[in-house]
């Protein structure tokens, strides 16, 4: 069964119709939001990326391509896929995990976070979720891998296939817990990676990444001689601003000596997320403080200068076509309308068009024809392409005849 789950994901991986997420997040932010950007405050970690997650608008960097070790980061790509694989319908929440020799707590690397997984423990999947996300166990993640792959090796390479998919083109895994300094990412390709994971998986927030700790193993772990007393502990989660800022509600910590302190945050206030990413805070002591003061500098200054707007749009009027067999055609936005504006501006907005003039048949579906523009009393904020809504074909000789005519005055 296991085997047949390997083979299966690497068949879909390869012939998947799934939308890649698109492009990595671009890093250049809009003109209007340069001068808030600007005013951005120096952080001691060694990279970082900050962005708004509706939009995906970059809104700090800092070496942003370095190449580091994610440490236990990682274990949010271990939880993708263990997610997908639940979604897919092959695998359950509530099926039982075998915990093997490899996966035992005590067969972890010194230093190990760990669930503490031992010997004929009866374990399911949502508690090793949970062992992943709150008590960052390395056993645990070498339990997901073993559950959903023949090796650890292939479950890693399953890893880095996925971050390919995606377009992760420095990320890479060669083990699921991250305590082998090999596996690599950058502070800009985890968080475009942090942003298509909420989007995927929303509810991991409530139901890992936030709860406040996790107890294991308790009485229905353990084989019967040991449930009057199965040796519980009691763990809380690793990243500290769950407690301490506002709005903070995921994602992981991470550690090694070999890449420092790293943290992936996310939060959200009065509907707008950011999704923050900080890499190699010093691997020194209090160096997870400096990471910790690090994430929330970076958030305050996020919250204080930005928000998400999503503005209502209106039935777009048709525009006028020329030579058609319909006297107009209808539009559509090319994309989202949702933007990240100043958080001092887009208290009220207004909605113009720009339309190519003149537009004349036949034009296909999907054509662009001009922009929507978004402004208040500032100016202008976010403009989005314009699209025809529909096919137009060519009216008949005669129409398109008069319609020459009536444009040959037109331009007079």
């Amino acid at each position: 069964m296991l085997k047949f789950k390997f083979l299966c994901f690497l068949w879909l991986a390869g012939n998947s119709v799934c939308s890649l997420f698109a492009q990595i997040v671009d890093y250049n932010p809009p003109a209007l939001l340069a001068p808030y950007t600007a005013t951005a405050p120096e952080i001691a970690s060694q990279a970082a990326a900050l962005i708004d997650a509706e939009t995906g608008t970059a809104l700090y960097v800092k070496n942003p391509d370095d190449v580091i070790s994610p440490a236990s980061l990682t274990k949010l790509m271990t939880m993708h896929m263990v997610m997908n694989e639940v979604a897919a319908g092959r695998a359950s929440l509530d099926e039982m995990v075998p915990i093997g020799r490899e996966s035992w707590a005590q067969s972890q690397p010194p230093r190990s976070s760990l669930m503490f997984l031992a010997p004929g423990q009866i374990v399911t999947l949502r508690e090793i979720m949970l062992g992943m996300a709150v008590s960052s166990g390395n056993d645990a993640a070498v339990a997901a891998a073993l559950h959903l792959a023949p090796t650890v090796g292939d479950f890693a390479a399953m890893m880095t296939l996925e971050a390919r998919r995606m377009g992760l083109r420095k990320t890479r895994f060669v083990e699921p817990s991250g305590v082998s300094e090999e596996n690599a990412t950058t502070a800009a390709e985890f968080t475009a990676f942090c942003r298509e994971y909420l989007r995927l998986h929303p509810e991991s927030l409530a139901e890992y990444h936030s709860v406040p700790e996790f107890a294991y193993p308790r009485a229905a772990n353990v084989p019967e001689a040991f449930r009057d007393n199965p040796y519980t502990f009691v763990q809380p989660n690793r990243n500290a601003l769950l407690k301490t800022f506002p709005g903070v509600d995921g994602l992981k910590t991470g550690y090694i000596d070999e890449a420092g302190y790293n943290i992936a945050l996310t939060a959200e206030r009065e509907g707008t997320r950011f999704i923050a990413v900080i890499l190699g805070a010093p691997a020194r002591p209090g160096g997870d403080r400096v990471r910790d003061e690090d994430g929330a500098r970076l958030l305050s200054w996020a919250f204080s200068r930005f928000k998400t707007v999503r503005p209502l749009i209106p039935p777009i009027e048709p525009a006028r076509l020329w030579k058609g067999k319909a006297n107009s055609v209808g539009l559509k936005p090319a994309g989202a309308v949702d933007f990240t504006a100043p958080a001092d501006r887009a208290a009220s907005l207004w909605l113009s068009t720009e339309i190519t003039d003149p537009l004349i048949a036949p034009l296909p579906d999907g054509f662009p024809v001009g922009h929507l523009v978004i402004s208040d009393g500032q100016g202008e904020l976010y403009r989005v392409a314009l699209l025809t809504a529909e096919a137009s074909e060519r009216g008949n000789i005669f129409k398109r005849l008069w319609h020459s005519i009536l444009l040959l005055f037109r331009k007079r």
